[in-house]
C-alpha cells in the first residue's frame, strides 16, 4: 500500500516549500561544479529549466487523454481551432496554420490524417482558386466537443498543486515573459 501511494501521487499533494525537483539538483551540480557562476545566472537556467519541464510533463499528460480520443495533439489542435472559430467551422489551410499551434511541415500530414478519420474535410475556395478550405466534419465536431471536456478536467486536474492565485500569479508572468518575447498573437 505504501509502496502504491508512492507512486500515485497526485500534483496536489506535493508541498513546495518542502519538497525539491530535479530542477534544485541541476542547479545544486551546477553550483558545486561551476560556483563561479553568478547565483542570478544559475537562477535564470533553473526558471527556463522549469518551464520546459513543466511543459515536457504536462504534454506527457495531456497526450494520454488525446490517446483515448485517438487523437495526438497536433490533430486535436487542429480540430480545436476549427471548432473555436464559429460556423462555418471552417479555415483555408494557410488560416489554420496561423490559428493553430502547428508548424508548416506538419499541417498537410495532420489533415491528411484527419480526412482519412473523417474528421475534417477539404475543398477548393470558392474564391481563391489557389486556396484550399478546410472544414470540420459533424464527426469531427462531435469528437473535438469530448475530447475539449476531457482535456480541460486534465489540465485542472495538472494543474491542482496550484492555489487559484498561483495561478494568477503564474499566469500574468507567463504573460509577461511571452509578450517580451515577442509572442503577441497567434501566427
Amino acid at each position: 500500500m505504501a509502496a502504491e501511494q508512492k507512486t500515485d501521487r497526485r500534483p496536489e499533494a506535493a508541498d513546495t516549500d518542502t519538497d525539491t525537483d530535479a530542477i534544485d539538483e541541476l542547479r545544486a551540480q551546477w553550483h558545486r561544479e561551476r560556483p563561479d557562476m553568478a547565483a542570478a545566472g544559475l537562477d535564470a537556467m533553473a526558471l527556463v529549466g522549469r518551464i520546459k519541464r513543466a511543459d515536457h510533463l504536462l504534454s506527457k499528460g495531456m497526450k494520454l487523454i488525446f490517446a483515448e480520443h485517438g487523437l495526438e495533439f497536433a490533430e486535436f489542435d487542429v480540430l480545436a481551432t476549427l471548432r473555436r472559430v464559429g460556423a462555418p467551422h471552417e479555415l483555408t489551410a494557410g488560416g489554420l496554420l496561423k490559428s493553430a499551434m502547428v508548424t508548416s511541415g506538419a499541417i498537410t500530414n495532420r489533415l491528411d490524417k484527419l480526412e482519412r478519420k473523417g474528421l475534417i474535410e477539404r475543398h477548393p475556395d470558392p474564391a481563391d482558386r489557389r486556396a484550399i478550405r478546410v472544414r470540420l466534419t459533424a464527426a469531427g465536431m462531435e469528437l473535438v466537443d469530448r475530447a475539449v471536456v476531457d482535456h480541460v478536467a486534465n489540465e485542472e486536474r495538472m494543474l491542482g498543486a496550484l492555489s487559484a492565485e498561483d495561478r494568477r500569479a503564474l499566469d500574468g508572468a507567463l504573460r509577461r515573459l511571452l509578450v517580451s518575447l515577442g509572442d503577441t498573437h497567434l501566427g
